[in-house]
């Protein structure tokens, strides 16, 4: 523990310095990051952003402990902005499971967000498996670690904790500020701090991958503080975003579907999609219209209402009767 200390002092010496090596032998030809974000991105240039995925990290979401609300979140997120999620994967606290996982993703979609598995204990390995996925050494974050010495507070039950003592628990939150570190690229673009009154930074990594905590709360907090880095990297880059409109039908799916058919191929040129969700136990159906040309689908509300024998609503239940939730009926 005590040379543990010695190379803690040492780090201090610069922003990023090594801590924990990951092994760079690891290589699967299939699935060997391309040059892409790394070589392609930097501070000055960076990629910009039309597709999405979400990786939900943890044995607790697979084994039904804990409810995944941060896919949803980032699914509004995206939508708010014109990005077009395009996966969402739930995976255990797996190193070959991560590797392969965030490899894929990052090779094929633009902005990736992880989630989960950065905390203090043994199965926290999302740090360490995405190094090693990238052939990247972990390395003590300075900037993090004064942040965290500065923000948090050591838990009441750790009565004697000291952050210049060594001990296990100084270990365990070492843990949390141990990042990947791509000596290419700029020390500054591969941490990010969002919240001044947040020492958790968003680790980027091969230019697109950016690992967020597994906590609801902390997840939502610096993914929005993220959002005005993100505008200037959009397709569309006055974040005018994806508007969705929403028809309410009495009508079973079946009787709307030739139309809905129709329209889909008349509107698909112009990127705009059509949606039918039946919905269990009530008395309206939902048809909506999901693009990033507003005036163009609000051009098509009447048709649509006329066709589908519905109304364009605010809310999927606005119509619906009070004594609904009774009535089933075949689609």
């Amino acid at each position: 523990m005590l040379n543990r200390l010695n190379l803690l002092t040492r780090h201090f010496s610069r922003p990023f310095s090594p801590c924990r090596p990951t092994s760079p032998s690891f290589s699967t030809p299939s699935l060997a990051p391309r040059p892409g974000p790394s070589a392609m991105t930097s501070a000055a240039h960076p990629k910009p952003i039309h597709t999405a995925a979400c990786l939900i990290i943890g044995d607790e979401v697979l084994g039904g402990k804990t409810i995944d609300t941060n896919s949803p979140y980032l699914a509004k997120f995206c939508f708010s902005l014109g990005i077009e999620l395009k996966r969402v994967e739930v995976i255990p606290d797996d190193e070959d499971d991560i590797i392969e996982a965030v490899r894929r993703m990052s090779s094929r979609y633009d902005f990736v967000v992880t989630s989960g598995g950065i905390g203090p204990t043994h199965d926290d390995i999302t740090y360490s498996a995405i190094a090693k996925a990238f052939n990247l050494k972990l390395e003590l974050h300075k900037p993090a670690f004064e942040r965290m010495k500065r923000l948090s507070k050591p838990h009441p039950m750790q009565l004697n904790f000291d952050w210049e003592t060594p001990s296990p628990g100084l270990t365990a939150k070492l843990r949390m500020v141990e990042l990947p570190f791509d000596p290419k690229l700029p020390a500054e673009s591969q941490a990010v701090f969002v919240a001044d009154d947040l020492w958790v930074p968003i680790a980027v990594v091969n230019g697109n991958v950016h690992i967020l905590p597994g906590v609801p709360r902390l997840f939502e907090r610096l993914l929005m503080s993220l959002k005005p880095s993100l505008i200037p990297r959009l397709t569309d880059p006055e974040g005018k975003g994806t508007h969705r409109l929403m028809f309410s039908t009495p009508m079973p799916e079946s009787a709307v579907a030739p139309y809905l058919t129709e329209l889909a191929a008349k509107v698909e040129p112009r990127g705009i999609k059509v949606g039918s969700y039946p919905r269990w136990g009530k008395k309206r159906n939902t048809v909506t219209l999901v693009g990033a040309d507003k005036a163009y689908m609000e051009s098509l509300a009447s048709e649509v209402e006329k066709n589908v024998q519905g109304k364009l609503v605010a809310k999927e239940d606005e119509l619906d009767p009070p004594s609904d939730s009774e009535h089933v009926y075949s689609q």
